[in-house]
């Protein structure tokens, strides 16, 4: 262990321990002369004494103590080379601990979850999804360099990121049997739908109105999920998915919309100014585009090729018309985060992260705080020595 100072001119402080001995030396009590009349006919003159004196010491000595404390709290003192290198093993939820803690015999490990926080293994098993990638390369950094550890993970891994793990350390990764419990993904609920259309011109609008029916449960009990109105009434501020099928240029405020992360499906006689597809989500069994696709901003913009009528576009007849409808609006789905352990094995030859010195600041804070305490009862006690 070492230690280390990372402001030493905070040492400075340590002038204020004349302001102590100054203090008690001024406050030292006066010693008036006081005559008596059986020795006033002495000869002999006293001698005043000019000896430098300090009354009650355990208080001076206390106050000198305070501030050299607190020089040295300003210096900022921090302890290096105290760390644990007791070796670790750590437990993914979904493994029995049984087997875990059959892996130290002889109880010389620290034995941990791999959860946020690396709980001890004492405490009940985590539940919910955990990110095991980035769980492992933060325990990585915060271990010293040169501690063991070993990793006990289930047949089946659920959380696992793109990348395997690259850590500073080579891992004794110990395959079990046994899986985490699959992350449950609420089902989607249907988009709800905010339709503009142009004054008088209704046409697609039954095709919309059916494939938003086919989306609603049998018994009815969910609200409508389509919202239809004219293209001169505002776009409600709750919106997330737009039909807008109003011939001409879409208006600024909708772009505006789009941009902050609304999806707009446009009509095919809808101008949008410099709208370039880089998709196609949507062709017909020829292969022929039916709904291009470009991002704008936080949003996206998506577009018919065709009129919504059965002659242009026969697809409005097919029945998984409501199901491709309904595709164009879904979000990305999430990245897949199952994997078989014997395929995640971390990989070694990472970057190795010094270990943060331990702060002793806190430590100092506290001392200091008690003996001002302290300090305090002895200065306004009422039994105080008095100087003779």
């Amino acid at each position: 262990m070492s230690l280390a100072f990372l402001l030493p001119a905070g040492f400075a402080a340590l002038a204020a321990l004349l302001l102590p001995l100054l203090l008690h030396l001024a406050r030292r009590h006066e010693q008036k002369p006081t005559d008596f009349s059986a020795l006033r006919w002495l000869r002999q003159k006293p001698r005043p004494r000019h000896r430098v004196r300090f009354d009650e010491w355990p208080l001076l000595l206390l106050r000198l103590l305070l501030l050299a404390l607190l020089a040295l709290w300003l210096a900022r003192p921090v302890l290096s080379g105290a760390e644990d290198d007791a070796p670790w093993i750590v437990a993914v939820p979904g493994v029995d601990t049984a087997q875990m803690r059959a892996q130290d015999p002889e109880q010389s490990h620290r034995l941990h979850w791999l959860a946020p926080g690396f709980p001890s293994l004492d405490e009940a098993p985590p539940t919910g999804s955990l990110p095991v990638g980035s769980l492992l390369r933060q325990l990585d950094a915060e271990l010293p360099e040169g501690v063991a550890l070993t990793v006990v993970v289930p047949a089946t891994l659920q959380g696992a990121d793109a990348q395997r793990p690259v850590l500073s350390r080579t891992v004794r990764w110990t395959v079990m049997d046994g899986a985490m419990p699959a992350a449950t993904t609420p089902a989607a609920s249907p988009p709800a739908l905010v339709v503009r259309h142009a004054g008088g011109d209704e046409t697609g609008l039954r095709y919309l109105r059916a494939a938003v029916q086919a989306w609603s449960p049998p018994d009815g009990a969910a609200p409508s999920a389509i919202s239809l109105d004219t293209n001169d009434q505002a776009i409600p501020s709750s919106a997330k998915h737009l039909v807008w099928l109003a011939p001409g240029a879409l208006p600024s405020s909708v772009r505006q919309w789009i941009d902050a992360g609304g999806i707009a499906l446009l009509g095919d006689r809808t101008e949008l100014a410099g709208f370039v597809a880089t998709t196609v989500p949507w062709r017909d069994a020829q292969g022929a585009a039916l709904v291009e696709s470009a991002d704008s901003g936080k949003g996206r913009v998506l577009r018919f090729t065709r009129p919504l009528r059965p002659a242009a576009m026969p697809e409005l007849l097919e029945a998984d018309f409501p199901r491709r409808l309904r595709d164009l609006f879904a979000e990305a789905p999430p990245a897949p985060t199952r994997v078989l352990a014997s395929d995640y094995a971390p990989i070694a030859g990472g970057t190795a992260y010094p270990t943060a010195p331990r702060d002793l600041q806190p430590w100092l804070a506290l001392l200091i705080a008690l003996l001002a305490l302290v300090e305090r009862w002895l200065a306004t006690r009422r039994q105080r020595s008095v100087a003779p």
